[in-house]
């Protein structure tokens, strides 16, 4: 079994910044791609930055210089920066990780709980 667990959510004023944090734990031989998405309500949940395990990145148009994605592969663990952030954020974020499990030859896709990101004065 594989768990993700996020962190680092909470409330910030337009133009603030916070820096989510997710942990992947388990039955893990190896991970590829890590991302973040975000779910606002009404919407649908969209991808706001991917990384491979190379350090590729990939970022949607509207975070672009605002938002950096990093990971730490020894922990398993991946890192969204945000700045300057703008009411339009605010949502669920949501990390995932493309998963190989010990002892299977196969990938898939993990997420975790979820976490609130508020902007708001």
């Amino acid at each position: 079994q594989v768990q993700l667990v996020e962190s680092g959510g909470g409330l910030v004023q337009p133009g603030g910044s916070l820096r989510l944090s997710c942990a992947a734990s388990g039955s893990i031989f190896s991970i590829n791609a890590m991302g973040w998405y975000r779910q606002a309500p009404g919407k649908q949940r969209e991808l706001v930055a991917a990384i491979t395990s190379g350090g590729s990145t990939n970022y949607a148009d509207s975070v672009k210089g605002r938002f950096t994605i990093s990971r730490d592969n020894a922990k398993n663990t991946v890192y969204l920066q945000m700045n300057n952030l703008k009411p339009e954020d605010t949502a669920v974020y949501y990390c995932n990780a493309d998963v190989t499990p010990i002892g299977r030859s196969y990938r898939d896709m993990y997420w975790g709980q979820g976490t609130q990101v508020t902007v708001s004065s």
